[in-house]
């Protein structure tokens, strides 16, 4: 299945896909679509920047156009709503729901959440009203596919606001995290001390790090640490760059430098990560 609605004059896209074909896998390789994939059975090997992501019944997970993701077999139990910033500019709508907000951030690993079963019947109902709405090709399509892509976006949000240590944080703390995130992803490759970040905030450290106790279990350094990672292994697995370029590209003057601040987060050194990364890739188109 992959059904799609384009707007020419205004170049929006949406789909709506399993997967299970070559034009809804395709969407997988564009670099320019947010995805929202819904987990309808539990499903192993998913990869997600070269990381295997196994998700459980009900799971949903929220990326971003910066993120490389692999379907390692054809799933149908998969459904994914696939759209572009022209159709639906994530940026320029409410602060939540932006890009700055709690689902789509490229400063951490894809956000995924668990659905209950009365919110599986909300999103099996909204899922149907957006499958229904791609066979009627009327004026108001567009409008009616990007009204309910609002309203998912609404409710998966509260749903990861729900699961915040302190659910009824402040939301001047929230807007701190987020702003906090984009800040990271601007500059991690210029910046890597929390002090910068929270000079940028017009906090303190200590203050920048309280607020991260009560949003979630990690640190600021661990999320600044994680972009770093995160950015290391993407050019290691999907560019041709020398592991001296991508050590510069990430602000690290010294290659060594890089390669043990990368061994004490992987376990590996960057050379021997490249190299088990190719294998395995050379290893699966083989099969």
């Amino acid at each position: 299945m992959n059904l799609i609605f384009r707007n020419e004059l205004e170049k929006g896209n949406i789909n709506l896909t399993d997967f299970s074909c070559a034009d809804g896998r395709s969407l997988l390789t564009k670099d320019y679509f947010y995805k929202i994939i819904w987990a309808k059975e539990a499903i192993a090997g998913l990869r997600i920047d070269g990381c295997t992501l196994d998700l459980k019944k009900d799971q949903v997970v929220f990326c971003t156009p910066l993120n490389f993701i692999e379907v390692l077999s054809n799933h149908k139990e998969l459904i994914s709503i696939v759209f572009n910033r022209e159709f639906y500019c994530i940026r320029d709508n409410d602060s939540e729901l932006s890009c700055n907000g709690l689902l789509f951030y490229g400063s951490s690993r894809p956000v995924v959440i668990d659905l209950g079963e009365s919110e599986k019947d909300s999103f099996e109902r909204m899922y149907q009203i957006i499958e229904e709405e791609f066979l009627l090709q009327d004026i108001s399509q567009g409008e009616m596919l990007r009204a309910m892509l609002k309203r998912l976006l609404i409710k998966s949000t509260r749903l990861v606001k729900k699961e915040l240590i302190e659910p009824n944080l402040p939301q001047g703390k929230i807007d701190v995290i987020r702003n906090f995130n984009v800040l990271v992803e601007k500059n991690f490759r210029t910046f890597h001390k929390v002090v910068d970040y929270a000079d940028m905030l017009f906090k303190s450290p200590k203050t920048l790090s309280n607020t991260f106790s009560k949003f979630s279990n990690k640190t600021p350094l661990t999320k600044i640490n994680e972009r770093i990672i995160l950015e290391a292994r993407r050019l290691l697995i999907f560019s041709n760059k020398s592991i001296q370029e991508i050590s510069h590209h990430l602000g690290y003057l010294d290659e060594s430098h890089f390669s043990r601040f990368f061994t004490k987060h992987i376990g590996c050194t960057p050379v021997k990560f490249r190299k088990e990364a190719l294998s395995e890739k050379i290893g699966k188109n083989l099969q």
